[in-house]
């Protein structure tokens, strides 16, 4: 009798571990689990069936992620080349910006450099251009005055079309002058200073004779001219080297459609 009493004990208390109220303290019961979560699959699949059925349209765009959560896994090396360029030309062209502002490293030399800047604007060489035809009585400088006047006419068209098909801010958030908004040079990409330098210094160097030391100073002075608009925050560097090749592309337009003495003539007469 001692010996089946404990047997017994043990035999109702297993008993009583798997009666159901007690399996659910541990573990839920698998019917109970299966039934819940096929009751939830087919609500929320009913759920997502009704909103698509109601508005389709707006259940896609749920559905879609934003752009600026979507990560491109596989840039091309020519975007990330172009990116890096784009970085470093930005970088350098805000170190260089020494006289954007009056707080700047060189802010107290920046009435200079605007002054040095004005010499390469479109408005002050179309007047001493119109000037000096008036007072020219021979020919051949009435030729090459009126090829210099459609040469300036035609860097000022052609600069403010790229502009305004390239739409490029520069690295400081500067407002144009009077003399800017009157030639459309309003932009930063191609610098406008920099490729009529660049023109004129290349006809001066075709078309006049000059002593070596004035060759020497006109391609000084083109190089600084576009290098001005860096310093006071106006263009990027790459807006100044490309006005330097639209510059020169410019004057070879010019050399191509260069307007004969007769031809020269006939305008100054209608004029």
């Amino acid at each position: 009798m001692p010996a089946s009493q404990p047997r017994s004990r043990a035999r109702d208390r297993n008993n009583v571990l798997n009666r159901a109220e007690f399996l659910s303290l541990n573990q839920p019961l698998k019917g109970n689990q299966e039934s819940r979560s096929s009751g939830r699959k087919q609500s929320g699949q009913a759920g997502a069936a009704g909103a698509q059925n109601s508005n389709p349209k707006e259940w896609r765009q749920s559905q879609q992620l934003p752009e600026e959560d979507c990560m491109q896994l596989n840039p091309s090396f020519k975007g990330i080349a172009f990116n890096s360029l784009l970085a470093i030309d930005i970088c350098m062209s805000k170190r260089l910006g020494v006289c954007a502002n009056r707080a700047s490293s060189w802010g107290g030399a920046r009435s200079m450099i605007n002054l040095l800047g004005i010499t390469g604007h479109g408005i002050p060489w179309i007047a001493g251009t119109l000037i000096c035809l008036v007072k020219s009585s021979t020919l051949a400088g009435q030729e090459v005055l009126m090829n210099l006047l459609l040469a300036l006419l035609l860097d000022i068209m052609i600069v403010a079309g790229l502009q305004k098909l390239a739409k490029r801010k520069g690295p400081y958030d500067i407002n144009p002058g009077l003399l800017d908004y009157l030639t459309m040079d309003t932009y930063a990409f191609p610098a406008g200073h920099a490729s009529r330098a660049a023109m004129l210094s290349k006809f001066f160097l075709n078309h006049l004779v000059l002593a070596i030391p004035l060759r020497i100073l006109l391609v000084l002075w083109a190089l600084c001219v576009g290098f001005s608009r860096v310093m006071i925050g106006r263009h990027h560097i790459t807006d100044v080297l490309s006005g330097f090749v639209f510059g020169y592309l410019q004057f070879r337009l010019v050399e191509l459609i260069w307007m004969s003495s007769n031809t020269c003539q006939m305008l100054i007469s209608i004029w």
